[in-house]
C-alpha cells in the first residue's frame, strides 16, 4: 500500500500564480515539464492556467471567472440558508394557524 493521502493538496495563490507565470514565460517547455519540476498535478496546473485565461477574457464564451465562480457559490449558499428559513416559517405559520382554531 502507498503512503499517500486521497485528499488534495491546497496550494496558496500566490503559488498559483507563479506558476502560471511560469508557464506563460515558457512557451519553449510544456506544462507537464513544469508541473514536474514544481511537484504539482499537470493537470491541476492545466487548470490553473485556462482559470487564468478565462479571468483575463482569454476564456471561452460562457467560461466563468474566478470572481464570478466565487459570486456563484455565495449566492447558492444563501439561496440554501433562505430555503431553510421559508421552510421553518411556513412550518410556524402552520403551527400557529392550528393553535389559533382550538
Amino acid at each position: 500500500m502507498g503512503t499517500k493521502s486521497n485528499m488534495s493538496k491546497r496550494y496558496s495563490a500566490e503559488f498559483k500564480r507563479d506558476a502560471v507565470a511560469l508557464v506563460r514565460s515558457s512557451p519553449h517547455r510544456n506544462v507537464t515539464e513544469i508541473a514536474r519540476d514544481l511537484g504539482v498535478s499537470p493537470e491541476g496546473l492545466r487548470g490553473w492556467v485556462k482559470q487564468d485565461r478565462t479571468d483575463r477574457g482569454e476564456g471561452l464564451p460562457g467560461e466563468l471567472t474566478s470572481a464570478e465562480r466565487e459570486e456563484l457559490t455565495r449566492l447558492r449558499r444563501q439561496n440554501v440558508e433562505q430555503q431553510k428559513t421559508i421552510e421553518i416559517l411556513r412550518k410556524a405559520a402552520a403551527y400557529f394557524a392550528t393553535e389559533t382554531t382550538r
